[in-house]
């Protein structure tokens, strides 16, 4: 007598979640390069915007306090853009395939991805606040200013982490990912990143006033040293929630176009 065979029962959404964060932290892990540019790249444009540029921009030698934020928020967009190329290599070497004759939810795929970066962006950002404290920041926050700016920019590293994911499941190849990702890391350069608006044309005020990462940066630096926040950290929040909100629809469809599944 042969027995009917049983249904193959789907993995948890937490299992199959927890799965794939773990997949991508051991990737991130075994991935040191990518991690050491992370970190790098805007330790070394501090130290040369505070040592090289800082005299010429501020001669009260107070430079590094204005600029340590928007060095922030360019380590957390670097370090996400490196997502955009993990899901392209994904998508495009097959190993999706093989994910979609399992009894999982493949999109979860994405939110390893997604989940991973964020944890690697904060770790590579703490790296980064400690070696400005080393060569001169001086923040005034309190410990609920250190919460709040925490706070804003997880909410930031989330925000573009999933952007970049959804650049990655759009674009034709990693190559590809990667120079899309690298056209959005020079919004920081067009914000009060480096320079206050002010000082900018007027044609570039504009953008520069209106774009989403000044608003964020802005908060960042009333958190940390006391500047006038005015409203900007409710235009922060909103852009990030929106931009959030986009992407994670966007991922969702293009990762159905795409892969043909759920």
């Amino acid at each position: 007598m042969i027995t009917p065979s049983r249904p193959t029962k789907s993995a948890s959404f937490g299992v199959t979640n927890a799965v794939f964060i773990g997949r991508s932290i051991r990737h991130s892990l075994r991935n040191t390069d990518s991690l050491i540019m992370a970190i790098m790249l805007p330790i070394m444009l501090m130290l040369l915007f505070t040592y090289v540029f800082g005299g010429a921009i501020d001669s009260s030698g107070d430079y590094v306090n204005y600029v340590v934020p928007g060095i922030i928020l360019l380590c957390a967009g670097f370090g996400s853009s490196s997502t955009a190329v993990d899901v392209a290599n994904d998508m495009t070497n097959g190993i999706i395939d093989r994910f979609r004759t399992m009894p999982i939810r493949s999109l979860s795929v994405i939110t390893g991805h997604v989940v991973a970066s964020v944890a690697r962006n904060l770790l590579a950002t703490g790296i980064v606040i400690g070696v400005a404290l080393l060569v001169g920041f001086r923040p005034t926050a309190n410990v609920l200013e250190w919460v709040g700016a925490i706070a804003v920019i997880t909410l930031f590293i989330l925000t573009f982490t999933s952007l970049f994911a959804a650049i990655g499941l759009v674009a034709s190849s990693p190559s590809a990912a990667s120079g899309y990702g690298f056209a959005l890391l020079f919004l920081p350069y067009l914000s009060s990143a480096f320079v206050p608006t002010d000082t900018m044309p007027a044609w570039l005020r504009g953008v520069a006033n209106h774009q989403p990462i000044t608003p964020v940066i802005e908060t960042i630096r009333g958190l940390l040293t006391g500047a006038p926040i005015h409203d900007r950290a409710w235009w922060a929040i909103g852009w990030c929630l929106l931009i959030l909100l986009l992407s994670l629809v966007w991922s969702v469809w293009a990762f159905r176009r795409k892969a043909g599944r759920r």
